[in-house]
């Protein structure tokens, strides 16, 4: 939240037990970080660990090549290459991006139950260069400059996620949680463009870190113009913005959002006789949808992993890679009683 240093240690297999994780490793030593601060009811603490690894058996020379050798447990993962190294293979599916330094990155969302074996090769000769959006687009093209910039977004990183809770599905109503990361120094708003035949009522907002409650409007697309504001999307007089106010992000640190709201939207989320169908489509890399309570899921057009909450709701959880939207059709229906 705040860029500062925390406090840390090197501990024990035995100390890290002691102090709060009961499956440690005994033969291995623990980073103990100090948090700034306890973590709030229903918030989070953050941390960036940043640290040096030396293994020769995943990331060595072959002959003028470099290889990263590595199996990737983790789900969201990035590789930087060295400053002059260009790419020439990747085995597992990614985004190939350039750093503002010029340096080439490989980042990907691992979507399988198991690690990913990453083998990356890259060699030097990389001209010097400064990554940029083309000035220009060529006549045959129709694609602009700021939805080149978006295609190009890092997919992997993980600074937003959605919750989706469907309510009965007679009221057309489902509630949702929304996460998200804002890092980009002096942003004080976040714009909730609620999209054409759906309403949102009941909005709010926490800042996840602190657990402090934040100030929540929801104005038009006029009301939004005569305060000069922008939502980062097109938007009419009469559309919907909720519109989420905090304190103007410092340089080097973060703030970390929790917007909750209830959406009614009889078009895409409704009752087909006995059967309920929620047809929406998610344009964001991580979305998840719990089903109503005492229903079973018989259809899902979108891949995605499912599993059973606490309380014995049907949870799918969806991983887009891609910069383009999945249109997820799901249907179930109630369990016999």
């Amino acid at each position: 939240m705040t860029g500062r240093p925390l406090k840390w240690e090197v501990v024990s297999g035995a100390q890290a037990r002691a102090e709060g994780h009961p499956t440690a490793d005994l033969d291995t030593e623990w980073l103990k970080v100090h948090l700034a601060r306890p973590v709030p009811k229903g918030g989070e603490g953050r941390v960036l660990i940043d640290k040096t690894y030396k293994d020769a058996k995943s990331y060595y020379r072959d002959g003028d090549t470099i290889v990263f050798d590595r199996s990737l447990g983790i789900r969201r993962n990035a590789v930087v290459l060295p400053l002059g190294y260009r790419l020439i293979s990747c085995n597992v599916p990614s985004q190939v991006m350039a750093d503002p330094d010029g340096r080439v990155m490989i980042t990907f969302l691992n979507t399988s139950a198991a690690a990913a074996p990453l083998v990356i090769r890259a060699k030097p000769g990389l001209a010097p260069f400064k990554p940029k959006v083309p000035a220009t687009t060529g006549t045959a093209t129709t694609v602009t400059l700021a939805s080149q910039a978006s295609r190009l977004s890092d997919r992997a990183h993980q600074d937003r996620e959605i919750v989706y809770f469907p309510n009965d599905p007679a009221t057309h109503s489902f509630n949702l949680y929304h996460d998200y990361t804002e890092s980009r120094p002096g942003v004080a708003h976040y714009f909730n463009v609620v999209r054409a035949g759906s309403s949102v009522s009941n909005p709010s907002a926490i800042l996840l870190d602190t657990g402090e409650s934040l100030k929540v409007e929801t104005i038009s697309g006029a009301e939004l113009k005569k305060r000069s504001l922008d939502a980062g999307e097109p938007v009419t007089d009469t559309t919907q913005i909720v519109v989420i106010s905090f304190p103007a992000v410092k340089p080097a640190a973060s703030v970390r959002l929790r917007i909750t709201e209830t959406y009614t939207d009889p078009n895409r989320y409704l009752l087909d006789g006995d059967e309920l169908v929620w047809d929406r489509a998610f344009g964001r890399p991580r979305n998840a949808v719990v089903l109503p309570a005492g229903y079973y899921l018989t259809n899902s057009s979108i891949p995605a992993s499912v599993s059973e909450t606490e309380d014995g709701r049907i949870r799918l959880d969806f991983v887009n890679p891609r910069p383009d939207e999945i249109a997820v059709l799901i249907k179930a229906r109630r369990r016999p009683q």
